[in-house]
């Protein structure tokens, strides 16, 4: 068996002990599912290319094993998100219903958070903000939405101190980090549930742009 290529970089963080092969292969796979519009069996052809020989199902566990691992150990690794948090909301279909999902980046497109949820009201909006606040641990210096009313109630609620800048031109920073979403969304044929999707996207968010080089 022959291999070369990159790994995640996160296999020291992520104990493998007891899988027939190492992390180094384990995380590369991990990262192809998530870096590129692949589907299992295609990641599969990839890695016998190399000589390895592992099936579709076997990559199909080790994503969601490893996956939230490998994408926590990125996030710990990251610098702190800027102070200028963009946030957008786009619907998704989920087993043919809309579903809405609601993604939060910093000013260097740097994806802070998502969340599936049904709707698009002020309370999922105060979720969502909740939440983010929550895992950033602060609030932003700004805060930028489009023109929802929903985005206003909860700023006025929960960090009313912030700046709330309100515009659709000025958040094409949110809306552009949606297209590698829609374009696995196209890869795998949409998405089956909301607890699958928001598994997925949230992984996906943390290992996508590792060793992606900036424009």
């Amino acid at each position: 068996m022959t291999w070369e290529g990159p790994a995640v970089g996160t296999e020291a963080a992520v104990s493998c002990k007891g899988f027939r092969f190492p992390a180094e292969i384990i995380s590369h796979a991990v990262w192809l599912c998530h870096r590129f519009p692949l589907s299992f069996r295609e990641v599969e052809e990839l890695l016998l290319a190399r000589g390895i020989v592992v099936s579709h199902e076997t990559i199909r566990a080790w994503c969601d094993r490893f996956g939230p691992e490998y994408a926590a150990a990125l996030r710990c690794r990251r610098p702190q998100a800027g102070d200028k948090w963009h946030l957008d909301e786009v619907f998704v279909k989920i087993n043919g219903e809309r579903t809405y999902l609601w993604r939060a980046v910093d000013q260097d497109g740097n994806v802070l958070d998502v969340l599936v949820q049904p709707r698009r009201d002020a309370k999922a909006a105060r979720r969502f903000m909740a939440k983010l606040m929550e895992k950033q641990c602060r609030v932003p210096r700004v805060l930028v939405t489009d023109r929802l009313c929903s985005y206003g109630v909860a700023h006025r609620e929960l960090m009313s101190s912030v700046e709330h800048r309100s515009h659709k031109g000025l958040n094409n920073r949110a809306e552009n980090s949606h297209q590698p979403t829609r374009q696995r969304e196209r890869a795998m044929k949409g998405f089956r549930s909301a607890g699958r999707t928001q598994q997925f996207l949230s992984v996906f968010s943390q290992i996508s742009p590792h060793f992606r080089p900036r424009r």
